[in-house]
């Protein structure tokens, strides 16, 4: 049946650009079932059309924002006692504003700002607010992602390009002790992604080459020369070398050990379950060794995994590796040839590392995201992320805990 059939009313069609008289309806108080329903049933009696509708309830308590056409001429103070009195019923309170037209268009320049607080802070928040405002941007709506393991809040900002805005919250974000992440708004939000992670401290705890020092007796020194490294002060296929070369000899059977002994960082299950969900594709590519990243690869259900090889001959280490390095250059270089086999463009990508061989890997992404990452790495990347559980990089994403939630126990039923 057409709108024609259904009424007599000819609905209007106000613009961002008409002057048509409309009017503001705002209802507030205890939130309980049936009170938008309420509310647009009232104001059906007055044959007015809906421009726009916002609601929100905090703490069970909610504003609903009605904006709607003004009722035909001489109806208008009876629609506002109707309402009045209709709220108050409902123990409710009510506001009504006359005014012209819809809401005034948005800026040129649409970005999303996600804020990751443990805790966040009135401080934190009132100085991204002011920083946002300076930068000539706009919140247009502030959403909440998550109240834990941190507190996570998207702010949809207009009016300014995303670079200029990433550069000034970014460089904001260090001092107030929250992780900021700005990204542009659109489309490609909702398309399918790539998601490549480092491996050593990062999907995992633990630094793999130090898990098998441990074995060889030499913990101390190896994590001497991968400190070094990571924080860029060595060329790391030397550091590899040198630091593989210590543990020639050992039995092949530490590979078991190893294995066994490797930690995941908290929040990583979660993460790749919830990117599978989604149709997301999730690599690894790492530093470490094929005999731990092919393991997590299989435990994990990742699409990609790429990692340097130990060499072993006759069940022994020789303290060699063989094939092609795996270092800084090859890590961005392997990023682009999983999003190719993938489909993806690189620009719908993401990587997440801590170390300064992961930095071309960043900043090859459409977003590069520093995990608890060394100082070097946590200013060069798009954004930085600095609480010990990864799923909160799915806030990032815009996806919501009460979401990652719903999902899990509907698996469980």
């Amino acid at each position: 049946m057409s709108a024609s059939q259904t009424s007599s009313h000819v609905p209007s069609e106000p613009s961002e650009s008409s002057d048509i008289p409309t009017l503001l309806v705002k209802i507030f108080g205890k939130d309980r079932p049936g009170i938008t329903a309420g509310l647009f049933d009232t104001l059906a009696a007055y044959s007015v059309d809906v421009v726009d509708i916002e609601q929100v309830v905090t703490r069970g308590r909610m504003v609903l924002c009605a904006l709607v056409t003004a009722p035909p001429r001489g109806l208008d103070g009876d629609l506002r006692a109707t309402v009045h009195s209709w709220a108050e019923s409902m123990k409710m309170q009510a506001e009504i504003i006359s005014g012209l037209g819809d809401n005034r268009p948005r800026g040129l320049g649409r970005s999303l700002v996600t804020v990751l607080g443990h805790p966040l802070t009135a401080e934190a928040t009132a100085a991204i607010a002011a920083r946002i405002t300076r930068s000539g941007g706009n919140i247009d709506r502030i959403f909440r992602l998550a109240k834990y393991p941190v507190t996570a809040v998207e702010f949809a900002v207009s009016g300014v390009e995303t670079e200029p805005l990433r550069t000034a919250l970014v460089t904001d974000a260090a001092v107030l002790g929250v992780d900021v992440a700005v990204v542009a708004a659109g489309l490609h939000r909702r398309a399918q992604r790539l998601v490549v992670m480092d491996v050593d401290s990062t999907l995992i705890q633990d630094e793999v080459i130090e898990l098998f020092a441990a074995h060889a007796g030499c913990e101390e020194e190896v994590a001497e020369v991968t400190a070094a490294a990571m924080r860029g002060e060595l060329d790391f296929e030397q550091s590899l070398h040198a630091r593989v070369a210590l543990l020639g000899g050992l039995d092949a059977s530490v590979v078991d050990k190893v294995r066994s002994e490797v930690r995941l960082t908290p929040g990583a299950r979660t993460l790749i379950r919830t990117l599978k969900r989604l149709g997301f594709q999730v690599g690894v590519v790492s530093g470490g060794f094929t005999q731990v990243t092919d393991d997590l690869k299989e435990r994990l259900g990742l699409d990609f995994a790429q990692a340097n090889t130990l060499e072993i001959v006759d069940g022994k280490l020789t303290g060699r590796v063989t094939g092609e390095i795996v270092d800084r250059a090859g890590k961005a270089r392997l990023l682009r040839r999983f999003a190719a086999e993938a489909g993806v463009p690189l620009s719908q990508t993401v990587a997440i590392g801590d170390g300064a061989n992961d930095l071309d890997m960043l900043n090859a992404a459409g977003l590069g995201v520093a995990f608890n990452a060394k100082p070097v790495v946590r200013e060069a990347a798009h954004t930085a992320v600095n609480v010990p559980f990864l799923d909160t990089v799915l806030y990032l994403l815009g996806v919501t805990r009460e979401e990652v939630e719903a999902a899990d126990a509907h698996e469980e039923v």
